[in-house]
């Protein structure tokens, strides 16, 4: 027992597991009486001294995002915070068994239990995607079977907050993620998306299926390079009763190129339901906690809750909370305010969409004072990382700004930059690449005043690259950046130390 008490609240008992980036503890709630976990973080030994501030923001943020999932596959949130020196996340404590325990004592995994494992998995991706989040490090130690057969997935937005961007590497050079199940675009510094998370399951699903991962190696380099470069070898070889459109499935999911695998996960658990076991089927293989159990009703996606594909899809419409009848425009905005300070974000941008419709019919749909309303409303969807509803209000922004101002009007820039940002975070590489490759032109002319911006956008340029596997011109495209970068920051600034990084993985992988 540890004893030790977290926030005067979660009583520490004993570790559950431990890793680069912190503990996991079993823990006693005081307050409700109930075993929980708790993850604690040292953001000053993550960061390596540097951004800790940011990382604790990060932190909060992300926490907020996730606890915003509610699935049945995903661990719940329940608190977040600061104690001391650390950050704690307190979350559902899962009785069971990680996967990688349960491969091991089931080895050889029957088919059908692995083809379980995935559809719930699979079910579970589809509802974080939508947020969207990237789990990144996805792995069967950050996934557990309970006694009823369910797979839950742990650590949900953990690996992104610890990385000061969705496409940079860590202090130590390394991409953020486990090398074993790392996506090549991931492996390369380059933006990751849904689709890199499809890559791991593929890993995972490869796993389950040959007792090994497709990819091993001696030192991580080695792994790398395999993902990189040598094909899996194909699952019936290797286990001839596996079926083959299963095999065939598990191939796509390991496409080196993104654009290659399945779309999203919802598509992936369509191929896996002809495949799971029927409904009220008595068969089953022997053991305790079998995945296939849930199946007697399975854990499906929504069908009719969009997808992550194409600026179309993040046009899902905002649902703010109702406003009361006549509100008082001025106390919601100083409303809005002390909670932006209190960083209470989420319901910020509940009150600001609620007023939105009574400031629109008081004082009309172009009013100064609708604009002013609208770009908090979407700088706090920003904020609170809910990018799908930010996209359709930042270019909605950009299109009566340009109307009024011209194209090349610097509001209007910023406004197509930040929904530029939305697209990347939505997993939409290709159209967030030929975003910013025209908005550069536009930055540059204005990098006499502000020479920093333009070589962010040539850095999302770079790693957006890497992503769709263009990794000649994203070498050229980031070398020549850094020889830019050298001259506005200094040669040890850490934008390009993380830019000698990536260019030296990149020599490392092709040599």
């Amino acid at each position: 027992m540890n004893g030790r008490l977290v926030a005067g609240r979660y009583e520490l008992a004993t570790v559950l597991g431990q890793g680069g980036m912190g503990q996991v503890w079993t823990a006693y709630d005081r307050r409700l009486d109930r075993r929980v976990a708790v993850k604690l973080l040292r953001p000053d030994k993550v960061a390596g001294g540097e951004n800790v501030v940011e990382l604790r923001q990060r932190f909060d943020r992300e926490c907020r995002v996730t606890a915003q999932v509610d699935h049945p596959g995903l661990v719940t949130v329940h608190d977040a915070g600061t104690d001391g020196d650390e950050l704690y996340l307190v979350m559902q404590h899962v009785e069971g068994q990680d996967l990688g325990d349960h491969l091991a004592e089931h080895d050889p995994y029957p088919w059908p239990w692995a083809v379980a494992v995935a559809a719930q998995l699979c079910a579970a991706l589809s509802a974080v995607h939508a947020v969207p989040i990237v789990h990144r490090d996805l792995k069967p130690s950050n996934m557990m079977v309970r006694p009823d057969g369910t797979v839950v997935v742990l650590d949900l937005g953990v690996a992104s907050v610890m990385d000061t961007d969705t496409t940079r590497l860590t202090h130590t050079g390394t991409p953020i993620g486990s090398p074993a199940y790392m996506a090549p675009e991931q492996a390369m510094g380059g933006a990751v998306g849904p689709r890199t998370d499809l890559y791991a399951l593929g890993v995972v699903l490869h796993e389950l299926l040959s007792g090994n991962v497709p990819f091993h190696g001696s030192t991580a380099l080695g792994v790398l390079h395999r993902h990189l470069y040598e094909a899996p070898v194909a699952l019936r070889q290797l286990r001839p009763e596996v079926p083959e459109p299963l095999e065939s499935l598990v191939l796509r999911l390991l496409a080196k190129d993104p654009q290659h695998r399945p779309a999203d996960a919802q598509r992936v658990y369509g191929e896996l339901a002809s495949l799971l076991p029927a409904a009220g089927s008595a068969q089953r293989a022997p053991g305790p906690m079998d995945p296939t159990r849930p199946f007697l009703r399975p854990h499906a996606p929504w069908p009719d809750r969009p997808g992550v594909g194409g600026p179309d899809a993040a046009q899902v419409p905002a649902m703010p909370s109702t406003p009361p009848a006549g509100p008082d425009i001025a106390a919601a905005v100083d409303e809005v305010r002390r909670l932006l300070d209190a960083g209470r974000i989420t319901q910020a941008v509940d009150i600001l969409g609620g007023v939105l419709p009574a400031a629109a019919a008081k004082h009309g749909e172009h009013s100064p004072i609708l604009r002013m309303l609208r770009k908090q409303y979407a700088a706090t969807l920003m904020e609170d990382g809910q990018y799908r509803r930010a996209f359709p209000e930042l270019r909605r922004l950009a299109d009566e700004f340009a109307s009024q101002s011209g194209p090349g009007d610097r509001q209007v820039l910023r406004f197509r930059y930040e929904a530029a940002q939305c697209l990347e975070q939505l997993g939409e590489a290709g159209a967030a690449l030929g975003e910013y490759r025209t908005l550069l032109p536009y930055f540059e002319q204005y990098a006499a005043t502000d020479p920093v911006l333009p070589l962010e956008i040539r850095r999302r340029i770079g790693n957006l690259l890497l992503s769709v596997g263009d990794r000649t011109t994203a070498r050229e495209v980031l070398g020549r950046l850094l020889y830019d970068a050298d001259r506005v920051h200094g040669p040890h600034h850490t934008f390009c130390a993380e830019l000698r990084r990536t260019l030296a993985w990149l020599g490392q992988v092709r040599a």
